[in-house]
């Protein structure tokens, strides 16, 4: 049926109704197809030109400093934050409708249609690469370590966990931690996935954990925000290496599988973004230097790694 039949039937039934007196608020409307009535028949708009066409992007980020997190006035912010929005607005959509959710659950949520973009700490991996499209990378960040004060175990590497199996280590469910760990052979039984950053923290200090591992610009965030001296960074900590390779995560933001339009009008516009040296501003607004710039590295080497 064309739309223009569909919405005169429509009319024309909440007509008769409302004569015999019924209200039309209690009326359940026929199904109509959107993109249909308006992109003409048989036309399906792809995710990039709906959310141009709306001015509107629904956008899941992990809640993790400093990459995203709400201020105290519930405004969103950080680094992917902002730098995703820069590049929304150079494509034509200038709201963003962001969702500050578990790590774990992006993918997931993006999979269901929940978001149309996921961002924030998602570092590119070939496992992730199987399940959804990376943009090209926006960062690159290492590790880093926390201890009790005094470092009493001397825990100065992932190796030193290793060395002593009573150690424990807590990490944020679905990061990559995780994935670092297990490939240099510490045990499941050593580690301990929390909800987030700051619960690895907390646990941390209720002695749970006698560790925690997260990435540099989030572990020293995250320490800021506690301001607890019965806890440290381990400032001599040594970066791990898995198959001969000192271990750097990239991230960006990542897309569903189809949205290869949308995946490439990002990347001009990120890459516009770099040439011009904005991206490096957005970055020092976040504590982050040119040693986070992604360098020459692309997401068709890390998915491919």
């Amino acid at each position: 049926m064309k739309p223009c039949l569909k919405i005169g039937m429509l009319i024309l039934v909440l007509a008769v109704i409302t004569a015999c007196g019924a209200n039309p608020e209690d009326i359940e409307a026929p199904d109509v197809d959107l993109n249909e009535s308006s992109g003409g028949e048989g036309s399906e708009l792809s995710t990039l030109e709906r959310a141009q066409q709306e001015g509107v992007i629904r956008v899941g980020f992990a809640n993790e400093r400093p990459y995203a997190y709400a201020t105290e006035a519930g405004e969103l912010t950080g680094l992917n934050v902002e730098i995703a929005r820069r590049v929304f607005q150079e494509l034509g959509i200038e709201e963003i409708d962001g969702s500050l959710s578990q790590f774990g659950s992006l993918i997931p949520g993006l999979q269901a249609g929940r978001f149309d973009v996921i961002t924030a700490g998602m570092y590119i991996t070939p496992e992730r690469c199987q399940e959804v499209l990376f943009a090209e990378p926006e960062y690159s960040i290492g590790e880093a370590l926390a201890v009790q004060a005094g470092n009493p175990h001397n825990l100065t590497s992932y190796e030193d966990i290793i060395a002593n199996p009573d150690v424990t280590v807590g990490i944020m469910t679905g990061a990559i931690e995780h994935q670092y760990l297990t490939a240099m052979g510490i045990d499941e039984s050593q580690i301990q996935n929390v909800e987030d950053n700051p619960s690895a923290v907390e646990a941390l200090k209720a002695g749970r954990v006698d560790a925690v591992t997260m990435t540099g610009p989030s572990l020293r965030e995250v320490m800021d925000t506690f301001g607890d001296h019965s806890i440290e960074i381990v400032e001599d900590f040594t970066q791990p290496v898995i198959d001969g390779e000192s271990v750097r995560g990239y991230g960006s933001a990542a897309f569903r599988k189809g949205d290869e339009d949308f995946v490439e009008a990002y990347n001009e516009v990120l890459a516009q973004l770099k040439e011009s040296g904005e991206l490096l501003e957005i970055y020092e607004q976040f504590g982050f230097t040119e040693d986070e710039l992604p360098g020459d590295m692309t997401t068709v080497e890390l998915c491919g790694k």
